[in-house]
């Protein structure tokens, strides 16, 4: 068998989230599966979830990209949704370009990716054409997030956000309680709904008991990031507890990196 698969993750520095959620899926996954796994990470420093710290939070990560290129992962991913959607429709393609160039330059041919293009790769995987999600940031930033979705084509129906400005704060919010939240939303006639757009806010331990209770699909942005990973390393995407992107009922794609 392989060495482990290295995952490599550009992580806000105030993000606690992406080391524990998407690590605890591929641990589930070695349940099933013989492949085996470490992770990695690169940070760049963010307190606030305001459009202006996420901008001079941007300009570092082609640095982290450098960073993770030097460890020879073997996937590579941003690990904030919200910082790339607040810069403008499709941005997620140009960043992708962008990182891309710099892990060739330092010699890792990983394929690179982000939590915001992984978002909407998962949503198109499972056909999902109306939505309903739950965000923790403050309303203007949750209807940048809205307008970057929909710009891909796909209708958010309706939305709550619980405005936590302080990152770490989001982080420490109990995943358990968005299954009463989840109750607000309006969820009929969706076709699925984002339990967590934002991939700080916790909700893994909350997705399967929404999703047996609504009985549509129920994802977020850290199992579609994980989704798109497993897709990228040509790995069965089956994790068990992790809703139906991970269920092994919707076949892979052509992997979709940069400029995907």
């Amino acid at each position: 068998m392989k060495n482990p698969y290295r995952i490599g993750q550009i992580v806000p520095s105030s993000n606690t989230t992406m080391e524990t959620e998407i690590p605890r899926m591929l641990r589930w996954r070695e349940e099933l599966h013989p492949e085996r796994f470490t992770f990695h990470s690169s940070r760049m420093r963010m307190h606030k979830v305001t459009k202006e710290e996420l901008i001079a939070m941007n300009r570092q990560g082609l640095r982290c990209a450098a960073e993770l290129a030097d460890a020879r992962v073997d996937v590579m991913s941003t690990a904030c949704l919200v910082a790339i959607m607040a810069m403008g429709p499709g941005y997620h393609r140009e960043v992708e370009r962008e990182l891309t160039e710099v892990a060739r330059e330092n010699g890792c041919q990983a394929p690179v990716m982000t939590s915001a293009g992984a978002l909407i790769a998962g949503l198109n995987l499972m056909g999902a054409k109306r939505i309903a999600l739950l965000a923790p940031y403050m309303r203007p930033l949750t209807d940048t997030v809205i307008e970057y979705i929909e710009s891909e084509g796909i209708e958010v129906v309706d939305s709550r956000c619980f405005e936590i400005p302080d990152n770490l704060e989001v982080g420490r919010r109990d995943p358990m309680q968005l299954v009463e939240d989840v109750k607000k939303l309006n969820t009929s006639n969706v076709d699925a709904v984002v339990l967590s757009a934002c991939v700080q806010m916790p909700s893994l331990p909350a997705i399967q008991k929404v999703e047996d209770a609504l009985g549509i699909p129920v994802t977020s942005t850290a199992i579609c990031t994980t989704r798109l990973m497993l897709d990228n390393l040509g790995l069965k995407p089956e994790v068990p507890h992790a809703g139906a992107l991970l269920s092994g009922r919707y076949p892979a794609a052509t992997p979709k990196s940069a400029g995907g």
